[in-house]
């Protein structure tokens, strides 16, 4: 993209543990292509395979595998560059190896960028895909040769990557590298600005009894921190007082990490004052994570105190911060507009947590800004285009009108770092893992944008996201909306001013638009592939499904004056209907699928639900002990709810280890995706009461993890050494993986996602933690061999869904 991307604020730093020294790594060797992750759960991994099994040997000129593409796939000599940058075709789709002799046994700070995950000596550790060069790895160097396996995805050739060792003074120290940090608004209340900042941990021990004191303008503030784990780093949630800023400009505020009261590191940093009227950053606390998230704001500029704002919501593009988007935008006089951030400038393509983020944010917006509910819009530039179709298909009664710039609709036609999801299947077994992916296929859900203005804009010469994008969504919208505009950018690239977004004619379209009351509108024409993600269209929603995953669809209409709703569904098991419209006492005739009408009195503002089970008849709403469109199943779901990561302290020295290695890696990566900070406690430490209503994930099994019988009391499946049961079926073996979700047996909302394997190898194959790429599907249950990292979909033994009981019997499962 042609466009200047503004960082988050101004930071610098007058004291920091700067390294004593740094070791940068000038040769290695390289191999590929050997692995093929991606947005689904099957992944294929050559090298990891050998490693697992003891038999990895890199050497110059030997042959890993032999590819029926590639032919022999061999090690070849690599040399770093003038800036310490390997490059080239070696290691496309494939690794970078590379040796570190120590003298003794010793900390330090690894730092690789352009590498998708390492493993050090055999440990997984997170990774730095888009070369940002904050991810400085506290790790532990043995004695003698330590071996670091970098894996590269397909673009990695280009960029090339770097490695480097430091050698810190400090065992503790803040980083400044990374904030995300809130602007002092005038008008707002700025006596309480949550602010993250990065603790890395050098030590062996955990950190506790930390407080952080913070000191601008002479208003000190001290904020309790949660525990950061040994030999890694986590983001963490600070207080700054910024009451006391009259001016705007750049104001010094004093960070003093203390442990049991006495200071161990201080740094200072820059925070922002904005003029009245400028664009601003504000943060927050996310109900996700519990971590320090910010979103940005475009104000409204001369506008009546009478009536109430419009709220455009504004989805950024990838690489591009919130507040720039913000600052693409002039100030509006008739509204506001408000950029989330999909929790990083890539984050998840708006999918997954982006999606979810969008929507605190919208709702943060909601109650900041009182906006007038009818005038509320999105649009979005690239990814964010792609994130305007996708919100704009998931939600649409949310909106009044949408407006996609230079976007994709789909992850399965147009991919970026991770790749695409797939369009087919080869297999009954990857069907079934595809279904998963389903919520993300804005074809699929196109009849969604019936209710809504759309008004699509896209350069003619845009070589990144071509404009042929926009013609296929010209060209279906034409068969049957008839409200949508479309505006061809003449010359245009990808970037063509700050007019890719901020198009009067598009702002002038909005305008023309509102949402109409929910008891005004009489049809109702809605898909979901979700109803955890997307359940309800105005008066009706689907609350549970038939087949899980499949495509849901309702078309009703509603008739006040014959009292009457009639329509179609497809794939629903449970339908609930807002019956708001109609007068208490009136009998109301239910038609559905050509069947005999219901007739039910209305008693008031009320909702009802019908049960698809020989024949609809009037049901009750779903329980707590049955998927419901708040805990509906596929395995992301538990990454909510301030989840916490809960490792395995038995079994063997090395499933012990696997257990604690694996919770780091997926919280080092999940900062690194989603900007996102976990707690991580050991199963002896985990009390149901102190985390309560709190997602899990659960890493072990059920013979090494002792938490598993607190949280998953009269799961159907039970992963224990050397044996996998689901219901009356048994997988046996040491090499077997499960990822799976249940729901916490002590909570009505919180679900439990599992990382498990059957013994050693079993646990090493489930260590690919793809599931944080933006909207790759996973079931709810998959279970595979360490095989499949060398043999691919045969290897895979079971995927699918449970029941709407969360039984096995009356769910959907295949097996090879």
């Amino acid at each position: 993209m042609k466009r200047i991307f503004a960082t988050l604020t101004l930071v610098f730093t007058l004291t920091q543990s700067h390294a004593q020294s740094v070791y940068h790594f000038e040769e290695g060797l390289a191999i590929g292509p050997c692995h093929q992750y991606g947005r689904e759960a099957l992944y294929t991994d050559q090298l990891a395979y050998q490693l697992y099994k003891g038999t990895l040997k890199p050497q110059e000129g030997s042959v890993l595998l032999t590819d029926p593409k590639a032919g022999e796939v061999k090690w070849k000599k690599v040399k770093a560059d003038s800036t310490h940058r390997f490059r080239g075709d070696a290691f496309s789709n494939g690794y970078v190896y590379l040796t570190y002799e120590s003298k003794k046994e010793q900390t330090a700070i690894l730092t690789i960028t352009g590498q998708d995950m390492i493993f050090l000596n055999g440990v997984p550790r997170g990774g730095d895909m888009y070369r940002y060069g904050w991810m400085h790895l506290p790790v532990v160097l043995k004695k003698g040769k330590n071996e670091i396996y970098a894996r590269v995805a397909r673009f990695g050739r280009f960029g090339g990557i770097t490695a480097n060792l430091s050698f810190p003074a400090k065992a503790v120290s803040l980083s400044t590298e990374d904030l995300t940090i809130s602007d002092i608004v005038p008008g707002f209340k700025n006596d309480s600005l949550w602010t993250g900042m990065v603790i890395s941990n050098m030590s062996a021990k955990p950190l506790t009894g930390l407080e952080m004191r913070t000191t601008l303008a002479g208003r000190e503030i001290k904020t309790p921190l949660p525990p950061v784990p040994a030999m890694t780093l986590r983001k963490i949630p600070v207080l700054i007082d910024g009451s006391q800023v009259a001016n705007p400009g750049k104001n010094e505020v004093t960070m003093s990490l203390s442990q049991n009261g006495k200071e161990i590191d201080q740094v200072k940093i820059a925070i922002q004052s904005v003029e009245p009227g400028k664009q601003y950053s504000r943060t927050f606390v996310s109900g996700l994570d519990g971590s320090v998230q910010y979103y940005a704001v475009s104000p409204q500029v001369n506008g009546t105190s009478a009536e109430k704002p419009a709220l455009f919501l504004s989805v950024h593009g990838a690489e591009v911060q919130a507040i720039s988007q913000a600052r693409a935008y002039k100030p509006k006089d008739w509204g506001v507009l408000v950029a989330p951030t999909n929790r990083r400038p890539r984050g998840f393509n708006w999918e997954d947590w982006g999606r979810l983020d969008a929507l605190e944010v919208l709702g943060i917006a909601e109650k900041q800004f009182k906006p007038d509910p009818s005038r509320i819009y999105l649009t979005g530039h690239s990814m964010g285009g792609h994130g305007t179709w996708f919100l704009g298909a998931t939600y649409p009664g949310k909106w009044a009108a949408i407006a996609p710039s230079a976007g994709y609709p789909t992850l399965a036609a147009y991919g970026s770092h991770d790749g695409v999801i797939p369009d087919s299947a080869g297999s009954p077994v990857e069907a079934m893992l595809l279904r998963a992916s389903n919520p993300s296929n804005v074809l699929a859900l196109t009849s969604n944008y019936k209710s809504l203005g759309v008004y699509v804009a896209h350069g003619d010469a845009d070589r990144t996201v071509p404009v042929t994008y926009a013609r296929q969504m010209r060209d279906i919208l034409g068969k049957f909306h008839r409200d949508f505009s479309y505006y061809e950018h003449i010359g245009g690239e990808h970037w063509y001013g700050d007019i890719s977004v901020d198009w009067p004619p598009l702002f002038n379209f909005f305008s023309w638009h509102s949402i109409p009351q929910d008891t005004t509108v009489t049809a109702i024409d809605f898909k979901t592939a979700n109803p955890g993600i997307s359940s309800r269209m105005r008066w009706a929603g689907v609350q549970q499904q038939l087949n899980a995953l499949k495509y849901s669809h309702i078309k009703l209409t509603s008739s006040k004056k014959d009292l009457r709703i009639e329509g179609t569904t497809d794939n629903v098991a449970l339908l609930s209907l807002d019956l708001a419209a109609f007068t208490p006492g009136s009998k109301v005739k239910i038609v559905l699928d050509g069947q005999a009408p219901i007739t039910h009195e209305v008693k008031g503002k009320e909702t009802i639900y019908l049960k698809n089970e020989d024949g609809w008849k009037i049901g009750g709403a779903p329980t707590m002990q049955e998927k419901n469109a708040d805990r509906n199943g596929t395995l992301k779901d538990a990454f909510r709810n301030r989840m916490v990561l809960v490792y395995a302290t038995g079994g063997s020295p090395e499933e012990k280890a696997w257990a604690m290695d694996k919770a780091k890696f997926d919280a080092e990566s999940w900062y690194y995706r989603g900007n996102g900070a976990v707690d991580i406690i050991s199963d002896k430490d985990f009390d149901p009461q102190q985390f309560k209503d709190r997602g899990v994930i659960l890493y072990g099994n059920k013979t090494t993890n002792v938490a598993w019988d607190k949280v998953l009391k009269d799961c159907p499946v039970t992963v224990t050494n050397g044996k996998i049961s689901v219901g009356d079926k048994q997988f046996s073996g040491a090499d077997l993986a499960a990822y799976f979700i249940y729901p916490r047996s002590d909570s009505h909302t919180a679900s439990v996602t599992v990382i498990s394997g059957t013994g050693k190898l079993g646990f090493q194959a489930a260590n690919a933690n793809q599931y944080f790429s933006g909207g790759s599907g996973f079931p709810d249950l998959m279970i595979f061999s360490a095989e499949m990292l060398k043999g691919g979909i045969k290897e895979v033994k079971m995927a699918g869904f449970f029941g709407n009981d969360w039984s096995v019997e009356k769910g959907e499962f295949v097996t090879n």
